[in-house]
């Protein structure tokens, strides 16, 4: 039996490097870094060890899935916010990839490179939250999606917080002026509590944003079980991760639920905006996937023409000496359109 369940100690990562093995805890505490209680068997393949298996299958995974949302996003043509919300889903695959090599030791804790990749994986998930904030702010047409003060103001201050943050982690782990790797309070507030206000600022801006605008419901469940799952992945990742790893036997650990739940809340994300956003089918090219929604309303517009053309007609049940002029006429509708070149 391990002898801590967990253990979370404010503006310091000491204790939490000892529950969860994350990427920044050899760099913490001592120069040996800080090895968690219990952790995820290393896999030996060729002769290179490689830690965390089930975590690396699992970010895979999300790669791949994060790689089929953004083709989705990018084939809804005219939908609301969709280059705001792709940069999202790009910094959260950029952070995944980044991940995965940190963990399974692909860059190894003792090269000089490690420390760098480290600050780097934190600054991009520090950018991706805050690109999280600022798209809850989309539908609220603050400033019209798709145009460059949109777009840029996103890019730029994400920007920002990336090089904020990576340059405060990269000082900490090399314990240069204030910034030191027994004191990381600052790279501990931006990890947790700026981030964390990031998440429920969005969170509660589409609440708003649902409630006020929409008449349909059902997107509060994408928001609700998107915010469950993130919940969850970081109660298992931080508090039980040490119960879990030592009752499988080492095979995996809270990183792993973590990962999976942080997926499946991403996964979230795409599901609300795909339910809350509707593609202008005048404008769609090459989209098959709204094609029914066009065969029927073209089949309403025929049976309407007819309709009109046996009431004009004085002899119920003959066609109207009109109904041919009158079924040019009418039958022009916006399908019937040449689609547009772009």
């Amino acid at each position: 039996m391990v002898d801590i369940m967990f253990k979370f100690e404010a503006f310091s990562f000491k204790g939490i490097c000892k529950t969860v093995a994350l990427p920044l805890c050899p760099l913490m505490g001592e120069n040996e870094g800080i090895e968690p209680v219990c952790y995820s068997r290393n896999v030996d393949l060729s002769g290179n060890l490689v830690f965390q298996p089930a975590t690396l299958v699992i970010d895979v995974v999300a790669i791949i899935m994060t790689a089929i949302m953004i083709y989705h996003i990018r084939s809804k043509y005219t939908a609301v916010g969709r280059k705001e919300i792709v940069m999202f889903f790009y910094l959260y695959m950029v952070s995944v990839f980044l991940e995965m090599l940190l963990i399974t030791d692909i860059i190894p804790t003792s090269s000089g490179a490690y420390p760098y990749f480290a600050a780097i994986h934190l600054g991009v998930v520090s950018a991706t939250f805050w690109c999280l904030l600022l798209n809850g702010f989309v539908g609220f047409q603050f400033a019209e999606d798709g145009t460059p003060l949109s777009l840029w103001s996103i890019r730029i201050s994400s920007f920002f917080i990336f090089v904020i943050v990576g340059v405060i982690a990269l000082l900490t782990f090399n314990n240069v002026g204030p910034f030191s790797y027994n004191n990381p309070g600052v790279l501990w507030v931006f990890s947790f509590i700026i981030n964390g206000i990031a998440f429920i600022v969005y969170v509660v801006s589409q609440i708003i944003l649902v409630v006020n605008t929409l008449d349909d419901r059902w997107p509060l469940g994408d928001i609700l079980f998107g915010t469950a799952f993130f919940l969850v992945g970081q109660v298992l990742m931080y508090v039980f991760s040490v119960v879990i790893c030592d009752q499988v036997k080492h095979y995996v650990d809270g990183l792993f639920f973590g990962t999976i739940c942080t997926l499946l809340s991403v996964m979230m994300v795409y599901k609300y905006w795909d339910s809350i956003t509707k593609e202008d089918l005048e404008f769609s090219v090459g989209s098959k996937q709204n094609m029914w929604e066009v065969k029927e309303l073209m089949a309403e517009d025929e049976l309407s023409q007819q309709s009109y053309s046996n009431q004009t007609s004085p002899y119920p049940g003959s066609p109207s000496p009109y109904g041919q002029q009158q079924h040019q006429h009418y039958h022009h509708s916006p399908y019937d359109q040449p689609q547009h070149p772009y």
